[in-house]
């Protein structure tokens, strides 16, 4: 089913079956996703359509400087009919949240989303509520290069993202695609729910019973230990980021069929965790990205060989 959902999603944004995939790896792995890319390059059409596809219930906010944390999770108001206070839950409250550009929003709006991200709850006025499972935040940026009045997000809010992915321009071939298929109609109107809340949470469930050996155990722990020992590396990936990394490795692996997790599945994944959480010293910034260091930091640890699932 988890494939079927894959492939209308694809049906809807061409082009994009690593994302997809990344995107279905962050649900089982019950993380988030940052999605960068320039305008008009399919951000919001994937998150609606990724709510769709798995029968979930979808809320947006378009994160302005004037957006504020209660327009986010809610407020306590006063009632004149009822002469008495009530709580009205803000968007936060749902299934799929897409948080769109979110490095418009100011950093106290931004630090709104922190607890949702991490404890799938929001205190509003001192009252916890909880959020419904699955819950996946698909936040979404611009590059910042190209706006004007946006505020990066501070490393703790980078660091409850599982992956940051960018979109990127289609190719040719898919643009003329596009242009075939979107000339009668939308095909989002015609998806129909592939997957069940209570499949999703049975897939989460299972996912977590996926196998990593000793030898990849050994392979993560060096990723994870070259990232803070690079030399033009200030901040490394933190112990929240490992246990990213594996979880997603555990779902790319359920994903695909298999109940172990391969040193290719860590070493596919580790850009993805690893680029937003780095940061680089004032140095290695002037002359490298945090992609380059990245890459340098998985190439310089050996990929090990393994044969099976052994513990």
């Amino acid at each position: 089913m988890l494939k079927q959902a894959q492939g209308k999603l694809n049906n809807v944004i061409f082009g994009k079956e690593e994302v997809v995939e990344q995107l279905f790896i962050a649900l089982l792995a019950e993380g988030h996703v940052l999605l960068e890319s320039v305008p008009g390059t399919g951000k919001t059409k994937l998150a609606k359509s990724f709510a769709k596809v798995i029968d979930g219930e979808f809320s947006r906010v378009q994160f302005t400087p004037d957006v504020l944390p209660s327009d986010v999770t809610g407020i306590r108001f006063f009632n004149p009919k009822k002469q008495d206070f009530e709580l009205r839950v803000g968007p936060v409250v749902t299934n799929v949240l897409l948080a769109d550009e979110i490095n418009r929003a100011t950093p106290k709006t931004q630090s709104s989303l922190l607890e949702v991200m991490e404890e799938y709850q929001a205190t509003i006025d001192g009252e916890t509520v909880a959020v419904p499972k699955p819950f996946i935040v698909v936040a979404t940026q611009n590059p910042v290069e190209s706006n004007y009045g946006t505020f990066p997000l501070p490393e703790a809010q980078l660091d409850r993202f599982l992956f940051q992915i960018d979109l990127g321009y289609p190719s040719q071939e898919e643009e003329r695609k596009i242009i075939h298929t979107y000339r009668v109609e939308d095909p989002y109107e015609h998806i129909i729910p592939s997957l069940t809340i209570e499949d999703i949470l049975k897939a989460q469930k299972s996912s977590k019973e996926v196998i990593i050996s000793k030898v990849v155990t050994e392979y993560l722990l060096d990723l994870i230990k070259a990232s803070r020992e690079h030399p033009e590396v200030e901040l490394g990936v933190s112990p929240r980021g490992m246990l990213a990394l594996m979880r997603a490795a555990q779902a790319k692996a359920y994903i695909q069929g298999r109940d172990y997790i391969t040193p290719e599945d860590i070493k596919t994944l580790a850009p993805l965790v690893f680029t937003h959480r780095i940061i680089l010293t004032m140095e290695g910034s002037i002359k490298k990205t945090s992609k380059e260091v990245v890459t340098e930091i998985i190439s310089s640890v050996q990929v090990p060989v393994e044969e099976g699932a052994v513990k």
